[in-house]
């Protein structure tokens, strides 16, 4: 998939390895991703953005105009003083017309204080809420784009942690909004001091400068070192949340109380847990120590300064007012400029977080649909042929499939049996082209399915695999995922509990389709394992499929069960193209057709008598399996 305006086209991600630190070319390669972040921003709510800058825009001005009028405050003070006024009563003085300047003064500062605190007010306000439709809305493109990579992408533990990282900048970097919108503001307030200063004692701005240069490269470089901080430990902080979830979840509770395993899991967290707070206490230690040695530069150039402005009200350059402008303006200008670099810094920091979130986006699928795809047979009239198909995952030295030919026929139901590990999951996969092949093709009525248009062909696909999701919603709804734009249709849900035999289960349930499933949630109610299949396979008859899968999806229930749900399974795909995988040979044996694998290639194929003539390994494998029953 081509970067999208809002991705950078240089964000495939770090160069460097894992836990070096970004070299300077890197952090400022980073800052590229502040305009499409802005972009995105932007596109969340322009006129939140926009209220939010003129807030800003207006409030950056307020301080130089508070200490302004306070430098007017001292000097009327010091006027009324030497004009040696004397009232005995402040009514007197009052009505004596001559307070009228200073008090004036003070209600303008009183309303520059209250005005200042109510913008700041406002300012959070609207962040607060650009940020939350922005954490929203970048959520949002996550899983849409999430949805549009390959399988074999989520497979792959590099992308895992790369998926990791972009997931926390979902959550983590409105704060970097705020940061640059408030480095707009302090830009803004240094612009108005710095130009007070320079009337008065241009040299100040140099020596503010070389004050505040070295804090400004020691934060640079430990913000550098705390994202490759972070970028390492990517690893053991899913591990972290891996084991935490172990160790308190519905799901693994039973053995985790039954083998004992808390002590285990809890020695493991705190191995990893420790490991990251050491790294990072040595790195804050190191911080705080040379944050504290650069800062007093910053204090004892602002100390100078402030010596200076003194030596010149004392010669009778500037007046009382003047000193506490001056010496407010310095002060201030050196806190914000010292914030200005600072945060430029961690913006730069920022930025490099960025890249995780825009490097993620920047991901392109393999298997999309052809740029003129062939709309899907409908009817199918010939069926699926695999043509010498291989596949391998990535990284993998064994062949998960290799030289595999045979053919599917249209209305054929077809099982695939083999040991564990001889690529029957992989090739449904291949066949609802969740992969492509390395090697050969898989045809549809002679086409190569890479033709046609892949969502047009997954929907005649209904698929149920062995490690099914349970979701923790209600009844209807976990049917209704199977067809997701029929989610609202209860005829169609009843009728495929019914196919899959799921009726009695939900009649006997406090609110039948309306009860939430799973102990997630409170007012859920948990299902045993056969008792979830049989959601499952009804969420398969909810899709109206040309071509029926189901891979294992009876495994926990009893004999008996399966074979009722295989038969009905038969009856109810009358006409479809169906593929059952199974270790039961006794539910497979009903098929029209039995393909035998064995490490990734066809072995036998034939009807469950001719592969019991055969005398091959089905029938050693029938006999040890028909041996536990007798």
């Amino acid at each position: 998939m081509p970067a999208s305006p809002d991705t950078p086209a240089n964000a495939p991600g770090r160069k460097a390895g894992p836990g070096a630190k970004p070299s300077l070319r890197e952090r400022f390669d980073a800052l590229h991703n502040l305009p499409p972040f802005l972009r995105l921003i932007w596109a969340t709510s322009p006129a939140l953005t926009l209220s939010t800058l003129g807030l800003r825009l207006v409030r950056a001005l307020v301080p130089i105009a508070t200490l302004y009028i306070g430098k007017l405050i001292i000097d009327e003070a010091v006027r009324l003083v030497a004009a040696g006024m004397a009232f005995e009563a402040l009514g007197d003085a009052w009505h004596s017309g001559q307070l009228d300047t200073l008090m004036w003064l003070l209600l303008i500062e009183l309303g520059l204080a209250i005005g200042s605190d109510l913008l700041g007010r406002l300012t959070s306000y609207g962040d607060s809420l650009l940020s939350e439709l922005f954490t929203n809305a970048i959520s949002v493109r996550l899983m849409e784009h999430a949805a549009t990579l390959d399988l074999e992408d989520f497979e792959d533990p590099d992308l895992q942690d790369k998926l990791d990282r972009a997931r926390r900048q979902t959550m983590g970097r409105m704060n970097l909004m705020s940061q640059l919108f408030g480095q707009v503001q302090d830009t803004i307030t240094v612009i108005s001091f710095a130009i007070g200063l320079l009337v008065y004692a241009p040299w100040l701005m140099v020596l503010l400068a070389v004050a505040l240069i070295p804090a400004f490269v020691g934060e640079a470089h430990f913000n550098a070192l705390g994202y490759s901080l972070n970028f390492a430990w990517t690893p053991e902080r899913r591990q972290l949340e891996y084991v935490r979830q172990m160790g308190a979840s519905v799901e693994t509770a039973k053995e985790v109380k039954i083998f004992n395993l808390h002590r285990y899991l809890i020695a493991r967290y705190r191995t990893l847990a420790d490991g990251f707070y050491r790294a990072n206490r040595a790195l804050a230690r190191r911080r705080a120590l040379w944050g504290s040695a650069l800062s007093a530069l910053g204090t004892l150039g602002y100390y100078i300064a402030y010596a200076y402005i003194a030596w010149r009200t004392v010669r009778g350059d500037f007046t009382i007012g003047d000193l506490t402008f001056l010496a407010g303006s310095f002060r201030r200008l050196r806190q914000l400029l010292e914030g200005l670099l600072v945060g430029f810094s961690q913006v730069a920091g920022q930025a490099l977080y960025l890249d995780d979130l825009f490097s993620f986006f920047a991901i392109e699928p393999e298997i999309v649909s052809p740029a003129d795809p062939l709309p899907v047979p409908s009817p199918i009239q010939r069926g699926f042929v695999f043509e010498n198909v291989g596949f391998r995952y990535p990284d993998a030295t064994k062949w998960a499939l290799r030289g595999l030919n045979f053919e599917l026929h249209a209305g054929e139901v077809l099982a695939l049996v083999g040991e564990n590990g001889a690529g029957k999951t992989t090739l449904v996969k291949l066949l609802a082209r969740l992969y492509d092949p390395d090697e050969g093709r898989v045809l549809l009525d002679g086409r190569d399915l890479r033709e046609y248009d892949l969502d047009q062909l997954r929907a005649n696909i209904g698929v149920i695999f062995q490690d099914f999701v349970r979701y923790h919603l209600t009844v209807g709804e976990n049917i209704g995922v199977g067809q997701i734009d029929a989610m609202d249709d209860e005829a169609r849900i009843q009728e495929a509990a019914r196919r899959a035999m799921a009726e009695p289960l939900i009649a006997g349930l406090p609110h039948g389709y309306e009860q939430l499933i799973g102990r997630r949630f409170k007012t859920g109610v948990d299902l045993s394992g056969g008792q979830w299949q049989k959601i499952a396979i009804a969420r398969a008859y909810m899709r109206d499929a040309q071509v029926m899968i189901l891979d294992e999806p009876t495994a926990a229930l009893d004999a008996r069960s399966e074979f009722e749900v295989f038969q009905r399974f038969k009856e109810l795909s009358s006409g479809k193209t169906a593929v059952l995988i199974s270790h039961r040979f006794s539910s497979v044996r009903m098929a029209d057709r039995i393909l035998v694998l064995e490490h990734g290639k066809l072995e036998a194929s034939g009807t469950h008598d001719e592969l019991l003539a055969q005398g091959g390994r089905y029938a050693e494998l029938f006999e040890l399996q028909a041996a536990g029953y007798r």
